[in-house]
């Protein structure tokens, strides 16, 4: 990775980087479909999040896969991008994204908790990471039934897959580097920070289960 502290000439395309990662994943698809829907401001609407669980809660089950597969596939897009750049710029783009999704500058920095997003990067910047981190997910939400465990488990081992994966080599290319690594665990950091309320609920055993309605 670069010296932030390197010369302008060299670290702007890094900048570069970042803020188009950030601007890509700052792209409110949840407020926007649902808008375009009828449905209003989805912020208004049960826990006020703009992510595709939110959604769902319209009761339009195809907006809700709609905000799903675009809100990963804006953080795999800046991944892509940045990665047609060479690899750091990836991982740049991959935590700009991030950001952006969770902090938009068009709603005041309070956007989405990022899961979605961070498995779409994650896929991108490492099939095999965003593999088994999509694959975790699955299971927990199958044993437990809280889509907001699965979340957690899945984004917080992602950075041990990472880890893992940069030691395995397959054709002479290794399955993830140190640099996936940080970024699964910058990743996670920002995750698990967002789903303060859902860790709180989930303690005190007041998380609603998937398939089961929110009381109230």
């Amino acid at each position: 990775m670069p010296d932030p502290l390197g010369g302008f000439a060299y670290t702007w395309p890094f900048y570069a980087a970042a803020v188009l990662g950030y601007l890509l994943g700052s792209i409110p698809f949840g407020l926007v479909l649902t808008r375009l829907a009828g449905y209003g401001d989805i912020r208004k609407i049960g826990s006020g999040n703009i992510g595709a669980t939110n959604v769902l809660r319209t009761g339009n089950k195809a907006l809700a896969l709609a905000t799903l597969i675009l809100d990963s596939g804006k953080g795999a897009a800046a991944v892509l991008i940045g990665g047609l750049f060479g690899p750091d710029m990836a991982v740049l783009a991959g935590g700009g994204a991030m950001l952006g999704h969770i902090f938009p500058v068009w709603l005041r920095f309070k956007g989405g908790k990022g899961v979605a997003t961070a498995l779409g990067t994650l896929l991108a910047i490492s099939p095999a990471v965003g593999a088994l981190a999509c694959l975790t997910w699955l299971a927990v939400a199958f044993l437990f039934r809280y889509s907001s465990l699965a979340a957690l488990v899945a984004i917080a081992l992602a950075p041990f897959y990472a880890w893992g994966l940069a030691r395995q080599s397959v054709g002479g290319s290794y399955l993830a580097t140190p640099q996936v690594a940080e970024l699964a665990l910058f990743i996670a950091l920002l995750v698990i920070v967002r789903h303060h309320s859902n860790i709180r609920r989930l303690l005190k055993g007041e998380e609603p289960k998937i398939g089961r309605k929110k009381a109230g």
